[in-house]
């Protein structure tokens, strides 16, 4: 599933270098991100050069302190296995792969099984007209419980102090104060949602859900299931990955967590997997800087819906209608 932050890099992603083909242009547009990461260093840097700076010096005090005790620190290693076990089972059990191979043959069963005796569950199944959302409705289930609940249940086993809400990054203390960061970052960002929006195929890939348009029930529960797995993937990376790491790797937690991070993006076009690096790095400072990921969340969000809007109201349109029929 694309990140629609990552959505901006796509009108370059299938860029063609004039005449150069072959093995040269392989290797110029190899390196596209390369001079990405260096124009967006700067403006990171300058943004987040203090709150890097705090997690450093925070970091230093914790190890300091530790070698004082005579204790070490096992939160990494333990953070890193559990977070390799989550991603595999996501990559392998949570995707359309798992739900074609094994649920929509369930649930045709099921189906089957109404028209031969009326009056079972099957007569709330119908996999011809509900199916894709079937499929995507497995997908942010999968989502929301492996990226939440599954890995902060193993920690609160293994480590019965930590408090969760501290885990997931979901105290909303301060989140007035910060509020003004998330209009900076919509200052920036909607202006470049509304012109890749004019993208030929931008009506064609948003939204992901094809039948949005069919009725206002659609379009209302594909964007639930849609915010829903936003707010799961920003409570894992930006959460669960970054409190225990940010007194154990300071602010190289943050690049840390960039790396499975662009992982997940694997299989799409190669410069928006390697745009998931930047997003990153500003989605964890500001996670770290404000000590929640409400928002990231938000300007998560605020994209994905403005995009599918947007690709609606230049493709077939709004619902008219409350009910498919």
């Amino acid at each position: 599933m694309t990140d629609p932050l990552l959505m901006l890099a796509r009108p370059y992603t299938d860029l063609h270098m004039g005449g150069v083909d072959g093995v040269v242009g392989a290797l110029i547009k190899m390196g596209l991100p390369v001079l990405a990461y260096l124009a967006t260093a700067p403006l990171l840097y300058w943004f987040f050069r203090t709150t890097w700076r705090e997690l450093d010096a925070e970091a230093t005090d914790h190890r300091q302190q530790r070698r004082l005790a005579g204790k070490g620190d096992h939160r990494a290693a333990v953070l890193f296995a559990i977070t390799a076990v989550i991603l595999s089972a996501q990559e392998y059990y949570g995707g359309g792969r798992f739900y074609s191979a094994y649920l929509r043959p369930w649930l045709l069963d099921i189906q089957l099984a109404q028209a031969i005796e009326p009056g079972g569950w099957g007569q709330y199944v119908d996999v011809r007209f509900w199916g894709e959302l079937y499929s995507y409705g497995w997908w942010a289930f999968t989502r929301v419980v492996g990226y939440t609940v599954i890995p902060l249940l193993i920690w609160k086993l293994i480590y019965r102090k930590d408090k969760l809400l501290d885990m997931a990054a979901l105290r909303t203390k301060g989140l007035l104060k910060h509020a003004w960061i998330y209009g900076a970052c919509l200052l920036v960002v909607i202006p470049c949602v509304v012109v890749v929006s004019r993208s030929p195929d931008f009506a064609n890939y948003y939204p992901f859900y094809k039948q949005c348009s069919r009725s206002w029930f659609d379009l209302m529960l594909w964007e639930a299931m849609y915010i829903a797995q936003f707010f799961a993937l920003e409570v894992f990376f930006r959460g669960f990955m970054l409190v225990p790491l940010r007194k154990t790797l300071g602010a190289g937690a943050i690049f840390a967590m960039c790396v499975p991070y662009v992982m997940i993006h694997f299989g799409k076009p190669y410069l928006e997997a390697s745009a998931a690096f930047i997003a990153g790095v500003a989605l964890g400072s500001l996670a770290m800087r404000t000590r929640s990921i409400y928002s990231g969340f938000l300007v998560h969000v605020t994209v994905a819906l403005l995009m599918d809007f947007l690709a609606l109201a230049a493709g077939p349109g709004l619902p008219t209608q409350l009910w498919p029929h």
